[in-house]
């Protein structure tokens, strides 16, 4: 199984390794990697039978770095399922963390003609005081249009932990179903 992931501020970067550390409970390896460090070899996808890409949002897309994965990963011959869990603030609202409820999830499925076998959205983390003065600005104008927090001094933390539990499980129940189709 491949895992990576694409972050900003570090709440991509914090799902992926919660879901590696759920996967391994059940056995299962998994270490997240940094698309911003480096996309993986071509030699290293040839064994890979799932994949599984968690990519946050910035400004109403998610980042080039996951962008231009899953551009690669449209472009393989014979592409393996893949798993697809989209970081963005929108889905802090009910309804708005499943594939039909998230318009950057959906955007982001037709844009690169994909059809993971599992979609998601998890809410990330708004942290005012660690952006810098320009995201901080274009944050509190989004979260102003959407009904979100505004005071620039706060940190709210939208992550449902239990719902990245629960994507984890069915990861897990992904790679069992490979496994037993001999795919894994």
């Amino acid at each position: 199984m491949l895992l990576v992931y694409a972050t900003r501020d570090g709440q991509a970067r914090r799902i992926a390794a919660h879901i590696a550390a759920r996967l391994a409970e059940r056995g299962i390896a998994a270490p997240p990697h940094d698309l911003a460090v480096a996309l993986p070899a071509p030699a290293d996808l040839t064994a890979v039978r799932l994949v599984v890409v968690v990519a946050a949002v910035r400004y109403g897309r998610h980042l080039p770095e996951a962008e231009r994965f899953l551009a690669t990963y449209r472009a393989w011959r014979r592409p393996v399922p893949l798993v697809f869990v989209s970081v963005n603030l929108t889905a802090r609202k009910p309804g708005r963390d499943t594939e039909a409820g998230n318009q950057y999830l959906r955007k982001s499925m037709a844009r690169h003609r994909l059809q993971p076998v599992l979609a998601a959205a998890v809410a990330g983390r708004l942290d005012y005081p660690r952006y810098g003065w320009l995201d901080r600005l274009m944050v509190r104008f989004i979260m102003k249009l959407t009904g979100g927090p505004t005071d620039p001094k706060i940190c709210v933390e939208f992550t449902s932990w239990q719902a990245v539990d629960r994507i984890a499980s069915r990861i897990a129940d992904l790679h069992g179903e490979a496994r037993n189709q001999g795919l894994a």
